[in-house]
């Protein structure tokens, strides 16, 4: 499986690419015609083997058969491709253009259609979940807040005296920047207030 996935790269896309870059820079029309003919067989033949290689694959030298069939392709001598096409697909493509023309319209005008209603949709989702998220992370915030503080009044609480109201507790627990004055201080504050 690995050579032939070696090989087609290198023979099947990479050597086609070079040689159609050439056609296009020698402006060529004989080899356009000719490079074109084999990538519209090469798109067939990478179609149809994704269908064969689930129902083939077990098949005995199936990808070596695959391998000299993109040789036989490529070759000049055999001239695979543009046979294919001027026996097989053009007169095809030619029966049926009109048909295929129709459906491609009506699949492009379809497709569009649908790419519009799901990008609105998609935009009413990602609007409600964003909003949802806000709502949740903000209500979030807002416990994690209010844990924190409950916790600090409890420990405040445990800290402080029995003498202290527990309004001067709050008060010195929302202005962090100021030091809480201690029970040493404030009964010295007392006890001079009286003399």
């Amino acid at each position: 499986y690995c050579l032939f996935v070696f090989s087609r790269l290198i023979f099947g896309t990479l050597y086609p690419a070079y040689y159609s870059y050439k056609a296009v820079k020698s402006k060529d029309i004989k080899e356009y015609v000719k490079w074109m003919m084999y990538w519209i067989i090469f798109a067939l033949f990478t179609t149809a083997e994704t269908f064969t290689d689930i129902f083939l694959c077990w098949f005995p030298f199936y990808y070596e058969l695959k391998i000299a069939f993109v040789a036989w392709l490529l070759s000049p001598y055999t001239k695979g491709s543009s046979l294919l096409y001027r026996k097989f697909v053009h007169p095809t493509l030619s029966s049926k253009e009109k048909e295929i023309d129709d459906c491609l319209i009506q699949a492009k005008d379809r497709s569009y259609d649908a790419l519009v209603h799901f990008g609105k949709r998609g935009l009413n989702v990602a609007a409600t979940a964003a909003v949802m998220a806000a709502s949740k992370g903000q209500g979030a915030l807002s416990e994690r807040l209010r844990s924190f503080s409950m916790q600090d009044l409890s420990s405040i609480r445990g800290d402080s005296s029995s003498t202290v109201p527990p309004s001067v507790t709050v008060r010195t627990s929302s202005k962090q920047s100021h030091p809480k004055p201690s029970r040493s201080a404030s009964e010295g504050t007392g006890s001079s207030g009286k003399c």
